[in-house]
This record gives structure tokens, C-alpha cells and sequence, in this order.
């Protein structure tokens, strides 16, 4: 197993093991409680229903949340990859030595946007960031020049080209930051909690399997292991893969 594969496999795992045994725990918790009480089988299976049923609601709500924002992101990098291989082109309509400076400013611009997908280092991310800035910046300017000496229609078709590269990039980022809240996070697992304190004190000693007490707290585990796998772009086995900029990378430098 590569090193790569096992990076992004420890952590969906560290949080599988974790929920897991919280989950367990509350199982166990309600199976102590319940000992040497009373049963009160109608009013307990109505609590139990509902607070699986909301339960069930709350994730497949939290779930439809996490899709949405990895769709968001694939979206945005398409988007990217389109705006700077149009701006390459529109270079053209750019004066000579202005052109020249554009694409080789892009060319730099695209390898920093790959980077900013792949990589999972935080210092290197800051890297990444600073180097986009100024790129920016230097990309910027090499338009404004020749649009305010010669200002023409086809010189502000290749300033508008630009002004789309930079918003892309601006989306994406946003895009990254957009992710489930921390609320929605509290809620979920508490009621995660709750049903499974529930399931076990309506456990009937003796006359209940354990192995079966093990089945829900599996299931919502795997739940929470997806969802946190989805939401997170940066960790995990489900991420954004730059497709789009690699394949206008090889395109432009074969």
C-alpha cells in the first residue's frame, strides 16, 4: 500500500474507530440503566422510532449538505480550468510583448491552482496562497498596461478574460471554505448519542442478542466516516481532483 493511499486512509479511520466506540458507549450506558426497571413497551417504542427517525432525518440532511459543497467544488475547478485556458488564447488579441508575458504568467498561475488541489501540507498551502497572490497581481498588470495605452475593444475582451481568471480563483476559495457547520455537526452526534442510549435501554436482558446492539452504532459510524470524508477537500479517500487544470496543463505544454 502507497504512502499516499495510507495518509488519506488514517484519518476516515481515526474517526470510524472513534464514533464507533462513543456510540457503543451509549449503547452500554443505556443497557446499565435500564436493569431492574419496568417495561413500558408502547410509550418506549414510539420515543425510539421518532428519535431514529429524526435521526435518520438530521443525516441524510447533513449528508445532501456535504454533496452539494463537493459538487460546488468540482464545479468551480471546471470553471477554472475554462477561464485561464480562454485567457491563454485571448492573449493574442494582447500587443506582442504583453502577450508573452501573459501566457508565461499563466503558465506559472496553472502549476500554483494544481498545487492548490493536490496538496495537503499546511505550510506548503500558505506557499501556494502567496505565490497565487502575486501572480495575480503581476497578471493583472500585465493587462492594465496595454489597456491604458491603446485601449481598444478587443484589448478589453482580454482584460475581461483576466478579471474571469481572478474571480475563479476567488469562488474556488470560497467554495473550500464553505463547509458543514459545526452546529449541524453538535446536533447530529448528539442524537447519535441519544438513539443509541435509547436502543439499549429498550434492550431486554437475556432475551437480546449484543451482537445486534453493535449494528447501529456500525451504521451511523460509517455515516459520519462518509460524510466527514466528503465534507473535508483536504483529507480523506473522496477529494477534488484537478482533472480539468491537469489536462490544460499538458495541453498547453505537451
Amino acid at each position: 500500500m502507497s504512502e499516499p493511499f495510507t495518509d488519506n486512509l488514517r484519518l476516515p479511520l481515526l474517526l470510524f474507530l472513534f464514533s464507533f466506540v462513543v456510540l457503543w458507549f451509549s449503547v452500554w450506558i443505556g443497557t446499565k440503566s435500564r436493569s431492574g426497571r419496568a417495561q413500558d413497551h408502547e410509550e418506549f417504542g414510539i420515543v425510539l422510532g421518532a428519535t431514529l427517525t429524526l435521526l435518520g432525518l438530521i443525516i441524510g440532511f447533513t449528508f445532501s449538505m456535504a454533496v452539494s459543497r463537493y459538487d460546488q467544488r468540482k464545479n468551480y475547478e471546471e470553471e477554472e480550468a475554462n477561464a485561464i485556458g480562454t485567457e491563454y488564447v485571448r492573449a493574442d488579441l494582447l500587443p506582442a510583448a504583453s502577450a508573452d508575458k501573459v501566457r508565461s504568467f499563466l503558465s506559472k498561475y496553472l502549476h500554483e491552482r494544481i498545487l492548490f488541489y493536490t496538496t495537503r501540507d499546511a505550510r506548503e498551502l500558505a506557499q501556494i496562497n502567496e505565490a497565487t497572490s502575486r501572480l495575480q497581481a503581476e497578471l493583472w498588470s500585465a493587462v492594465q498596461v496595454p489597456a491604458s495605452a491603446q485601449p481598444s475593444p478587443l484589448v478589453a475582451l482580454a482584460v475581461s478574460g483576466m478579471n474571469n481568471v481572478l474571480n475563479s480563483q476567488g469562488y474556488t476559495q470560497a467554495a473550500w471554505w464553505n463547509r458543514i457547520p459545526v452546529a449541524g455537526w453538535v446536533l447530529m452526534v448528539v442524537m447519535a448519542v441519544f438513539a443509541n442510549a435509547l436502543l439499549g435501554y429498550g434492550a431486554r436482558p437475556g432475551q437480546t442478542n449484543r451482537r445486534l446492539l453493535l449494528v447501529l452504532p456500525f451504521i451511523i459510524s460509517i455515516a459520519f466516516l462518509l460524510i466527514a470524508d466528503i465534507d473535508a477537500p483536504r483529507r480523506g479517500l473522496i477529494r477534488i481532483s484537478p482533472q480539468n487544470l491537469i489536462s490544460l496543463s499538458q495541453s498547453l505544454h505537451p
